[in-house]
Formats: C-alpha cells, sequence, structure tokens
C-alpha cells in the first residue's frame, strides 16, 4: 500500500504538474479549454486525494503492526523492497488499467509514440519490483522478512 501510493504521488506530482505531460483523464478531456483543463485538475485531485489515501493507510498499516505486542522483526532493505514492489505495481496497474484498458491517458500524450513512453513506463515498474523483490528476498535469506520473525517486544 505505501509503495503503491508513493507511485501514484510521484507520478501526479512529477508527471502531471512538474512536467505537464498528461493528467488523469486527458485522453479523454481535451486540456485546450478552460473547461477541459478544470476538468483535468478535478481528477487530479481525486487522484491525488486516493493515493494520498493509500500512504496513509500504508504508513498506518506499518504502524500497527510496529505498535502491536509482537512486532514483526525486519531491516530497512525488507521494508525497501516492499516498498518498490509496490510502487512498480502502481506503474504495472496504471499502464494496463488508466493506459490500455480505459484508455485514459497516455504517460506522454504529445509524443510522437505514445507507446514509447507507456511501455517504458511499464518497464520501470518491473524493473522496480523485480529490485525490490530482489531486496526483500536478500533481507528474508538474512532471516528478517516483516512478519516471518516475530519476536517479543519490552513494554
Amino acid at each position: 500500500m505505501l509503495g503503491f501510493g508513493l507511485g501514484g504521488l510521484v507520478d501526479g506530482i512529477v508527471l502531471h504538474q512538474v512536467l505537464q505531460w498528461h493528467n488523469l483523464v486527458s485522453g479523454q478531456v481535451a486540456n485546450t479549454t478552460l473547461a477541459g483543463l478544470r476538468t483535468n485538475l478535478f481528477w487530479d485531485g481525486v487522484f491525488h486525494l486516493t493515493t494520498t489515501a493509500l500512504v496513509v493507510a500504508g504508513f498506518l498499516a506499518l504502524w500497527r503492526a510496529w505498535q502491536g505486542p509482537r512486532h514483526a522483526g525486519g531491516d530497512l532493505r525488507a521494508l525497501l523492497g516492499l516498498v518498490l514492489v509496490g510502487w512498480g505495481a502502481f506503474h504495472v496497474v496504471d499502464q494496463f488499467v488508466f493506459h490500455l484498458l480505459l484508455g485514459l491517458h497516455d504517460i506522454r500524450d504529445d509524443a510522437p509514440n505514445v507507446g514509447l513512453y507507456n511501455w517504458g513506463f511499464f518497464a520501470v515498474g518491473v524493473a522496480l519490483a523485480g529490485l525490490g523483490t530482489l531486496l526483500w528476498r536478500r533481507a528474508a535469506r538474512a532471516g528478517s522478512r516483516p512478519g516471518e520473525r516475530l519476536r517479543e517486544t519490552p513494554r
């Protein structure tokens, strides 16, 4: 949850706002009029609220697991690995749901070859998930996968 939400927030901030490559529904509603821009900004706001809610929920789940009478033993590699898996999952879901299935936008609406950007974004997601899995497995081999090794914590 935490990684998926972070992936969405970074996408929204960098690609929607800073680079202005696309908006959530720019494939359906053009930004060429004030009404179109307002519609796109509204749906970008809904997207940002949703991804922020995922980050908060992920953080609260992590906090709750840590504060319980028994907390998951783990290290930063395992946590970072799982966050990267979630971030990569965001890229993959975005490509299949928003780009291909719903046709809401492309990564770069004004690119001569939008497929190159879309599938490049997908490839980055697969790479992030792969790197995250590698980090998580290395941590697991060291005996520190979150949730696998529980220990009592002094209160």
